[in-house]
């Protein structure tokens, strides 16, 4: 790559990294308390809200992930869209309002109030930090994938500059301060995937509308079309149930919920998120499409990469140029917004758990706690990001969405709407579903291949580890009644109680 094709690419980056760090220190002029940091001190308004949250999950899978799935897999990766959308409406009708009348932090909060049990609030902050770098590791690696393909940066780069930039952000304001910069990288990453793509729908328009090349045409935009079988209906459902019942167990999307001021707010929020994420989601798709007919050659890594190439494939000069700077920022934006997120997820479950006590079991303050947490929460994903550059964005964070729903998933739904909970099922659900699914990353982090049914049931482990999960905690809460917490009964009504009655102030 020459050094003018570089330049978009650097101006964009440049203007995202100085809008982010303008905006949080903005935000951290009002961040001051340990509530500020880790939950905006519950203050802020379904609209900002569900800006900043759609701006946090519009990951490197939604950006550049979704597009290059369809260009290499065909119509049947439209499910994972539809999951991360559907996602939403789960939590809506099952577990917004509730999860925000709880009054806890964090997730681990959640389940030690509801369970009255540390051997379970451990396991749940080792599962929070477990999933939060998971999801984090795709994210360092799109932004390595991302410079090199714009800049032609080395793929180290991209992590260690993402991971300072969030680290920055997140240690000077919290949880206060990002809510901000994740608004505007929202509205940031619909425009830079919006303007292009109109652009080039024209110059499609202008070219004769051509249709997909290369073999199995038929079979590329039909689902089910290819080799699936019964195979490939079990990896369609399994992936089903992953997104609808993942979403409410990532601990960077649940965390935003305790950030509405009461349980009303937090189901007004879901329902803008609904239709913010619905209306980015019709674009990476088209962008899959594009790729099919401009670059059909296109396979493995590569594809991740589509959507920042296709404005130069199809436009040459300086409109190219323009379209693709404006899409890396959109890119670099969906790095730092979803990173940031995840930090401030795990530091909040670090500062509780791990950094709180000092040398000598000091105690630590909250808020230093809590920048020590998100040190830690950087530093172990980028290292693994360097150490493995090349695993698939989207597979990985299709296996977080597999482990969140194998574990949190039935944790929250049990945990919320099921008095008979304890915490001997809890624990028992916990480990089954958090071991199945952790196989399942191995096996893909490993790269070795296994053939048969085995490698389908390891490459979507949701249809076999969310139904194990679930029956170890119905079947070990059944065989254990007298470990019902006293407290559960007044609980449950604080969590089910109509907002009128204000018992959801916290």
């Amino acid at each position: 790559m020459s050094s003018l094709d570089a330049v978009p690419g650097i101006v964009a980056i440049t203007a995202v990294t100085v809008a982010t760090l303008a905006i949080g220190t903005w935000g951290l002029r009002i961040s001051r308390t340990t509530s500020d940091f880790m939950v905006a001190s519950r203050s802020v308004n379904p609209r900002l809200n569900a800006s900043a949250i759609s701006g946090e999950y519009l990951s490197a899978a939604s950006f550049l992930g979704v597009a290059g799935l369809v260009l290499a897999f065909g119509a049947d990766m439209l499910w994972y869209p539809i999951g991360w959308t559907a996602g939403y409406l789960v939590l809506l009708v099952l577990v917004a309002a509730p999860l925000r009348r709880s009054g806890a932090y964090t997730l681990p909060d959640f389940a030690e109030a509801r369970l009255a049990s540390r051997p379970v609030r451990a396991m749940c902050s080792l599962l929070v930090v477990a999933i939060g770098w998971l999801y984090l590791l795709p994210q360092f690696q799109g932004a390595g994938i991302t410079l090199r393909s714009a800049i032609g940066a080395p793929s180290w780069v991209g992590p260690v500059l993402v991971g300072v930039i969030v680290l920055a952000n997140v240690t000077s304001g919290g949880m206060r301060s990002i809510t901000f910069v994740q608004a505007f990288q929202y509205w940031l990453k619909l425009t830079a995937l919006l303007v292009p793509l109109a652009v080039l729908l024209a110059v499609w328009l202008g070219d004769g509308s051509p249709g997909a090349r290369g073999g199995g045409d038929a079979a590329w935009s039909a689902p089910l079309a290819g080799d699936g079988g019964g195979a490939g209906l079990y990896t369609t459902y399994s992936l089903i149930l992953a997104t609808f019942l993942g979403t409410m167990g990532l601990p960077h999307v649940v965390v935003r919920f305790y950030t509405n001021p009461d349980g009303r707010a937090a189901r007004r929020t879901t329902l803008v998120v609904l239709a913010l994420l619905g209306g980015f989601y019709l674009l990476p798709p088209v962008y899959g499409a594009l790729g099919r007919a401009y670059a059909p050659e296109q396979t493995g890594p590569a594809t991740d990469v589509i959507v920042l190439e296709l404005p130069r494939l199809m436009l040459s000069g300086l409109g190219g140029e323009v379209l693709t700077g404006l899409v890396t920022a959109g890119a670099f934006a969906a790095f730092l917004s979803t990173a940031s997120g995840l930090v401030i997820a795990v530091a909040g479950v670090l500062s509780q758990d791990v950094t709180s006590r000092g040398p000598r079991g000091r105690r630590i303050d909250g808020v230093t706690a809590f920048r020590l947490g998100a040190v830690l929460a950087v530093s172990v994903p980028v290292l693994t990001a360097l150490a493995a550059p090349h695993v698939g964005v989207a597979r990985v964070v299709g296996l977080a969405f597999a482990v969140a729903a194998s574990t949190f998933g039935p944790l929250l739904l049990l945990g919320i709407w099921w008095w008979r909970l304890t915490d001997v099922g809890a624990i028992a659900g916990l480990v089954l579903g958090g071991l199945g699914s952790a196989v399942a990353v191995a096996h893909t982090l490993a790269g070795e291949p296994v053939g048969g049914w085995g490698g389908v049931l390891l490459a979507q482990p949701a249809a076999w580890t969310v139904p194990l999960a679930a029956a170890a905690m119905i079947a070990g809460s059944l065989l254990t009644p007298g470990r019902v917490p006293p407290h559960t009964r007044q609980l449950m009504v604080r969590l089910h109680a109509p907002e009128a009655l204000g018992l959801d102030r916290a």
